[in-house]
């Protein structure tokens, strides 16, 4: 399974992100770089604590990390923008599952 993680919107101004970019996290671990925008160092300190739980299946509500959309989980980056004047990003992580037929619908879409 991988993990999409799609900008879902910024407050402030980001100099890496905009809205729609992704990164893709591959087989639970591997940042795939060919499938993947420009990545912040700093946003991937955000992703750390839950990628291999989402990676392994556990659900983004058992998480706390659901939102109005409970199959997907959604986490931010740590700039304070309101005191630094960068920007902070919302990500959308969907979980996208194979089958031996391919690819599956993602949880988030």
């Amino acid at each position: 399974m991988d993990l999409v993680v799609k900008v879902k919107e910024i407050k402030g101004t980001c100099p890496v992100y905009k809205p729609g970019d992704t990164i893709v996290i591959r087989d639970g671990y591997v940042l795939d770089t060919t499938r993947s925008s420009s990545v912040c160092m700093h946003s991937l300190a955000s992703l750390m604590p839950y990628y291999v739980a989402l990676s392994k299946g556990i659900h983004p509500k058992d998480l706390g990390l659901s939102g109005t959309n409970a199959d997907c989980a959604y986490v931010q980056c740590l700039d304070p923008c309101e005191i630094t004047g960068g920007g902070t990003v919302v990500f959308e992580i969907s979980i996208i599952w194979y089958t031996g037929l391919g690819l599956a619908r993602p949880l988030c879409s």
